[in-house]
């Protein structure tokens, strides 16, 4: 029977070459859509599958509301103190002991890494040994108990290893970093791809907390921007009852320390990379996507590939009066309708299964460009081919062929066999005309909501890239000193003529980094969470930043604890009240910072206009600059003025190699850097344009097989109409006049829905966004209505002038 199917669909695939060109390429150019979106879940899903128990490994993640609200309402942040990692590990019950129960590890080990003579820059992770039993990271040498145990004791990985020590052994070798020895005591596999941290080496977390003995804020409550806390749980472990511990030690710790209110959650290690979005003040673990962005992605892939099973069934239906002869014979020789709507469906899954073999040609074509859309892309997936994707391939396909061929084989097998021999349009013909109107008309809705989407996304872009952000960035190129001292680098750089201003900071701002600390004015038990940069005296002035009060820094301290002078911006004001908001008032005042440098008495010698420290979707929020000392690490800012920027980028790369010649030059301009911060918005813009291109190449093929079919079976009407004296202008407007009305309806559902998505839905993340206006609307449906056009004309105008002699000389 099934031999029978294929044979009868090869057939009628056959028989009719246009129409089964037009489904087939429509599925395929949606089917591949659905491979790399197929593709990049598994990979996602892939993410610490490799651990032996990554189903029982949880994260202790922070939930943070410095205004002391007594809610779990505020920001989590996917980091916890190392004081929390130590309070779990003494008093928590109920995780797994045998198994070495917590680990915890810190980040912003990077370092240079000298063996020989030979300095390399190497990057990792302080870790404690218990994270060889929580994580599934084999050791090729040394022993996983004690490799970490030790203070000044490294783990390297092969490569790291190899790029050290070359072929030699590295197992008990020494390596200096900074002044200190320490010995390497294990060896261990590279990071898996798909890991959600990834590092070059690991250093015993006890040698971070000999180096920082003397700092007593380093292993503080509210330090929690630094650590991260891992548990191993006990299979069917109780988390009603471990989440209610962690709550007993937040309380505690919250009434010992009052300058936050800080809360601990669980969070599953497999929800780390897919999971909802956490804050992280040092950007450390970095590979993450939002469940609502998959969604999103899914939505899209589903809406292009039902596209094409819309044009599949609009075909199939539309054609089926030509296939009642063969209905009403296989009915008169004891064909069920079972049996009728399973020969339509296998059809229809041949179509899908050939249009399969085509659409991973495709799929091979546009993997490459998917993963070279961003930067992040290229760290997070690799898109692969595996088995169970190849198996998850073909599922898809045949799923896809039974949602193309359900409603032709439902309705092809509802034909009664007398019907079917008269060729009738059947009782339920208006029915069928209306099913296919409304299929085209929810085709090119879809269609054009997605071009018009990509219009006003594209508009919000550039306007975002373009907003001002209250400082000035052309021409400011950003140099990453890498732990140099920036004083031999400014000497030579104030020496290049197109250099024209230099500065110092901490951090870039605007790009979604952050540092801060706690603020507070009068009364001691109100804080608030108040970001920061630091920078030297030059920086306001080379990036125009606009003091309404004050004057910027005059003293020049050498250490954190001597920098008692800060500038504010208004925010800073409104918060706390100071000077009745009145910025000339605010001048002189005094207010206490605290982060893990300590506790300062800090003098308000300047208040600037607000500006966006984070991204355009963050509203402003209070920030405060205190000054540069040679302690913090330093971004140089170098505003140049240049007839030739290339020659100029070289000419200072070329004074680096002279300072630095083990780092590689990191330099970026500010634009670049605020066009990389939101390189997530622009591929997604990106993809849905592409996607769009996609809808409107699949709608226009199923239109233009509906125009073709409709002029075939009108022919004879054309040219009696032709005969009885009808002008070419009024055939062609007869032909045409059904698909424009269906485009008008499509516009008048399509148009209103997007507008009121982005202005109600989308753009309410973005506090300053500009508002969608008419021509972002109207450029998609301009552009398809061209194509429409185009399409219903080429076919109405070649049916309007045929010859009427030709066309009924066999009547």
């Amino acid at each position: 029977m099934i031999g029978s199917y294929i044979k009868t669909a090869t057939r009628n695939l056959l028989r009719n070459k246009l129409f089964s060109t037009i489904n087939i390429v429509g599925l395929s150019i949606s089917m591949s859509v659905g491979l790399l979106l197929i593709a990049f879940v598994l990979d996602l899903r892939s993410y610490d599958r490799f651990h032996q128990n990554g189903e029982r490994i949880y994260r202790v993640t922070s939930v943070l509301s410095a205004n002391k609200q007594q809610s779990r309402s505020g920001d989590t942040y996917a980091s916890a103190s190392l004081k929390a990692g130590k309070l779990i590990r003494e008093r928590v019950t109920g995780i797994d002991r045998h198994a070495g129960a917590e680990v915890t590890i810190m980040h912003d080990f990077a370092q240079d890494a000298n063996v020989g003579g030979q300095t390399l820059p190497i990057k990792g992770y302080w870790a404690e040994s218990s994270l060889f039993k929580v994580f599934t990271f084999p050791l090729l040498e040394g022993n996983p108990d004690r490799a970490l145990r030790d203070p000044y004791s490294i783990v390297l990985t092969q490569t790291a290893a190899r790029k050290l020590f070359g072929d030699e052994p590295a197992l008990g070798k020494t390596v200096k970093i900074d002044t200190l020895d320490y010995q390497v005591t294990g060896v261990m596999n590279d990071v898996p791809f798909f890991s959600h941290i990834d590092f070059e080496a690991l250093v015993s977390l006890s040698t971070f907390e000999q180096l920082n003995r003397n700092d007593p804020t380093f292993d503080s409550w509210t330090n929690i921007g630094l650590t991260y806390v891992y548990a191993l749980l006990p299979e069917n472990a109780n988390l009603m009852a471990i989440q209610a511990q962690l709550d007993a030690i937040a309380r505690e710790e919250n009434r010992a320390d009052k300058s936050a209110l800080i809360h601990l959650e669980l969070l599953p290690l497999y929800d780390i990379v897919v999971g909802n979005e956490l804050r992280d003040m040092r950007g450390a673990v970095r590979r993450h996507m939002p469940p609502a962005m998959l969604w999103l992605l899914s939505g899209l892939a589903l809406v292009v590939i039902l596209s094409a099973c819309f044009n599949y069934t609009n075909l199939s239906i539309a054609r089926a009066m030509r296939r009642f002869k063969e209905i009403g014979l296989r009915k008169a020789i004891g064909a069920g309708r079972g049996q009728i709507g399973q020969q339509f469906l296998a059809e229809a899954i041949l179509v899908s299964l050939v249009a399969l073999l085509l659409s991973f040609v495709i799929f091979l074509l546009m993997r490459p460009q998917l993963i070279n859309l961003a930067p992040e892309m290229q760290r997070t997936v690799k898109l692969e081919l595996t088995l169970t994707m190849v198996i998850a391939f073909i599922v898809f396909s045949v799923t896809v062929g039974i949602m193309a061929g359900f409603v032709p084989a439902l309705f092809l097998s509802n034909i009664g066999a007398v019907q079917a021999f008269r060729n009738s349009s059947l009782a339920n013909g208006s029915k069928r005309l209306t099913l296919r109107r409304a299929l085209v008309v929810v085709q090119y809705t879809v269609t054009l909501i997605f071009i018009t989407a990509t219009a006003i996304g594209y508009v919000q872009y550039k306007n975002i890239l373009a907003f001002d952000l209250g400082f000035n960035t052309a021409n400011v190129l950003n140099i990453n000193m890498q732990g140099n001292p920036p004083e031999a680098l400014l000497k030579e750089l104030s020496e290049v003529p197109e250099v024209t201003a230099l500065s110092r900071s901490l951090i870039i701002t605007s790009v979604g980094n952050a540092w801060g600390g706690y603020m507070t004015y009068d009364d001691s038990r109100d804080s608030a969470l108040v970001l920061t940069n630091n920078v030297d005296e030059n920086y306001l002035a080379l990036h125009d930043y606009k003091l309404i009060a004050g004057s910027n820094f005059k003293a020049r301290p050498t250490t954190a604890a001597a920098a008692t002078e800060v500038i504010v911006n208004q925010q800073v004001l409104k918060r706390f009240h100071i000077g009745g908001n009145d910025p000339e008032k605010a001048i002189g005042k005094s207010v206490t910072f605290r982060n893990r440098q300590g506790a300062r008495r800090m003098t308000i010698i300047g208040v600037m206009k607000d500006f966006h420290y984070g991204k355009v979707d963050n509203l402003i929020e209070p920030v405060a600059f205190m000054f540069w000392t040679p302690g913090d690490r330093a971004i140089l800012n170098v505003k140049l003025q240049s007839t030739d920027m290339l020659a100029t980028m070289a000419k200072i790369e070329s004074i680096w190699k002279t300072i630095d010649r083990v780092h590689p030059f990191q330099a970026k301009f500010y634009d670049q850097e605020i066009e990389e911060a939101y390189s997530d918005l622009s591929t997604l813009i990106k993809i849905i344009g592409f996607l769009s291109l996609l809808a409107i190449s699949i709608a226009s093929m199923g239109l233009f097989g509906m125009v073709v079919f409709t002029t075939e079976t009108r022919l004879r009407e054309v040219s009696i109409r032709k005969v009885m004296g009808a002008s070419t202008a009024s055939v062609v407007y007869l032909l045409s006049r059904n698909f424009l009305v269906l485009l008008s309806l499509s516009a008048l559902v399509a148009l209103p829905v997007t507008y009121l998505f982005f202005e109600r839905i989308v753009l309410t993340r973005f506090p300053y966004h500009t508002p969608v206006r008419l021509a972002e609307l109207v450029v998609g449906l301009a552009a398809v209505v061209l194509i429409a056009c185009v399409l219903i004309g080429s076919q109405t105008v070649k049916a309007a002038r045929s010859n009427p002699a030709e066309i009924l000389k066999g009547d």
